[in-house]
């Protein structure tokens, strides 16, 4: 018998709120973002050696005796606030992300935690609902869409042990924490591939087929989109500094998020679909281990330096963004673990410079965004420009893997130069 793994995932879903239950979870959701700020002003302020979990939770209790709105927010809400905000500066401390900071009242998710599984009571009503309960609000119905642990399937390794409250633009989703035991997969026995992530081509992998999608929105929401956009702007300009957001404009940018919104449905969607097939098909996936982060950022450079071509790069980092690269890791690297596979990250540097053939880097081989030749004498190599990045991804891949010692059998072959003679 195989050995049995524990397994975490999330599962979301779409809840039904009455306006008054809605008003109370906008309450709570308040609550719980102005009681990060207060933690996080408490926290910057103390002494070093004064900053710990202890008095956090006692400043905590305080807070909630002197200041009867955080009162709305469950106790053990509030503590799920002071486990967030400690493991920010966790990550942080390990250079994973950076440095908590104020959340303001627009720019941030509205967010309440349930911590506690046992407090949520599932249980499902028909086909396409369930219930649940969220503590100060009561019983309320969301979408039955995946099978729940819940009942007589839940045990002590396979349950839902919490759940936490998000508020979206189309309205509030539930977020389910499941915990499940599953078998140890099996090794992958599927062929290798590296795959080149891109713009004009979204995703190009290594055995010359690529991963394409349309426009998220279709002609006529992205009209809709440019004319709320406009609108926008001129009833901003409009605003007097200081002065609060008029009604009209207040619902533009509703209108707006939810456009943008249904755009993102779209985009998880594929990469969900996308990266599934990809993950039951090879064993071995070679990825570029690129800075996203560093690559989105703004050309605008300071006033004694401005920078060059600013429009240009704020198009590349919007269309960077809305590829979502980092998702697509993400699912590709949980997906694959789960299928008995490896996701291996390679250097990006010369991976799209050098030629997947002969392995030479000649100045000019990529003549275009989708065309390279080799000019290599000798050599010759014609193909796709992105195709020939993913040969490269997926050789660099089984050498790492390779020098590691794990699945050394599947590594890429060596290459081999062709054996036609370049023409001139």
């Amino acid at each position: 018998m195989g050995a049995v793994l524990k397994r975490q995932r999330s599962h979301r879903a779409r809840i039904c709120l009455t306006p008054v239950q809605a008003w109370a979870a906008e309450g709570q959701g308040h609550a719980a973002r102005a009681l990060w700020n207060l933690v996080h002003d408490w926290w910057t302020m103390l002494p070093k050696d004064k900053r710990t979990l202890g008095a956090a939770d006692e400043a905590i209790r305080q807070g909630r005796k002197d200041l009867p709105w955080l009162g709305v927010l469950p106790a053990q809400a509030a503590q799920a606030v002071l486990k967030t905000y400690f493991q920010a500066w966790r990550n942080c401390w390990d250079g994973r992300a950076q440095a908590p900071a104020f959340k303001g009242r627009f720019r941030s998710r509205m967010t309440v935690d349930i911590p506690q599984g046992r407090d949520l009571q599932i249980v499902r009503l028909n086909r396409r609902w369930g219930r649940m309960r969220v503590p100060k609000i009561g019983h309320v119905r969301f979408r039955w869409t995946k099978g729940l642990p819940v009942g007589e399937r839940a045990d002590k390794g396979n349950r839902v042990t919490g759940a936490r409250l998000v508020k979206e633009a189309d309205g509030w989703h539930v977020v389910f924490r499941v915990q499940s035991e599953v078998p140890e997969p099996a090794p992958h026995a599927g062929p290798t591939v590296g795959i080149d992530r891109g713009i004009a081509k979204p995703l190009a992998l290594s055995d010359g087929t690529f991963r394409d999608h349309g426009p998220w929105l279709t002609r006529g929401e992205a009209e809709r989109l440019r004319r709320l956009e406009k609108t926008k702007d001129r009833r901003c300009r409009a605003r007097k500094p200081g002065e609060r957001n008029s009604r009209r404009l207040t619902r533009t940018y509703g209108q707006i998020a939810q456009l943008r919104a249904t755009a993102k449905r779209r985009v998880v969607d594929w990469q969900h679909k996308t990266t599934t097939d990809i993950a039951e098909t090879f064993s071995r996936i070679g990825l570029e281990d690129l800075a996203i982060t560093h690559m989105v950022k703004s050309a605008r450079g300071t006033v004694e330096a401005p920078g060059r071509n600013v429009r240009q790069k704020a198009g590349l980092n919007r269309a960077i963004s809305g590829e979502a690269w980092g998702r697509t890791v993400t699912m590709l690297e949980y997906k694959t673990a789960d299928r008995g596979g490896i996701v291996v990250k390679v250097p990006a540097p010369n991976t799209s410079r050098r030629c997947s053939a002969c392995g030479v880097i000649v100045l000019g081989s990529r003549e275009t965004q989708a065309r390279f030749v080799c000019k290599n004498p000798g050599c010759g190599f014609e193909g796709n420009a992105d195709t020939n990045a993913g040969r490269n991804i997926d050789h660099a891949a089984g050498q790492a893997v390779s020098g590691r010692g794990d699945l050394g059998g599947t590594r890429s072959a060596k290459r081999q130069p062709p054996t036609r003679p370049h023409t001139a």
